[in-house]
């Protein structure tokens, strides 16, 4: 199936849109590689600094040894690479149903764009996985130094695409992200569940 949307770009979040949301086996992952450190400290911390990583103010090394001078662990070069890669992991995941509408909307010639809260470590994966070839950018947040919900960044992304809001279709997890895209008036859809979604992009078929 071809879902072809006119004039329009179609900008996707990629955490908990593309991907699923991290489960308990991911971050029980994740707090075993910090070792023996209070699980309720550990992440207070790990979301306290994580604007700073998606704003690409700190490097990635620098937030994990941040969060390690927070709670008094020692952690050595192994065990900040674990807990990357413990934590990368928890966020490459699938979620099926995106993907195969972004397959739709790509052979159906839609535009279609990537925008991701997210550090320098994701552009790789971002740009270089099979789903990269869905999407004519890719926007990351720490390449930017701008975030989501940051009016700022909507208006870069529709400067580097080209469109007017009035073009832009933003899909988040987020209500505070869909709220301040449409408040520039970009159409937006607060995506709860891949069947909303669906039936959101074939209504906007014309």
């Amino acid at each position: 199936m071809a879902l072809r949307i006119r004039d329009r770009v179609v900008v996707f979040d990629y955490g908990e849109v593309i991907s699923r949301s991290p489960t308990d086996a991911d971050r029980a992952a994740i707090l075993a590689a910090a070792g023996a450190v209070p699980a309720d400290e550990f992440w207070q911390r790990y979301w306290q600094y994580r604007d700073e990583l998606d704003r690409g103010t700190i490097s990635v090394i620098g937030y994990w040894e941040r969060i390690a001078s927070d709670l008094g662990a020692r952690w050595g070069a192994a065990d900040i690479q674990s807990l990357w890669a413990a934590d990368f992991r928890s966020w490459i995941s699938v979620e099926p149903g995106t993907v195969e509408l972004l397959d739709e909307l790509h052979a159906g010639g839609t535009r279609v764009a990537l925008l991701s809260n997210a550090g320098f470590d994701f552009a790789g994966p971002f740009r270089f996985s099979p789903m990269a070839r869905y999407f004519e950018r890719v926007f990351i947040s720490a390449e930017l130094d701008e975030l989501k919900p940051e009016a700022q960044i909507y208006l870069r992304v529709m400067g580097e695409l080209g469109i007017s809001p009035a073009q832009m279709v933003f899909i988040d997890n987020k209500s505070a992200n869909t709220d301040a895209a449409a408040a520039l008036g970009i159409t937006v859809h607060h995506f709860v569940g891949v069947d909303d979604l669906a039936e959101f992009l074939r209504s906007l078929v014309s």
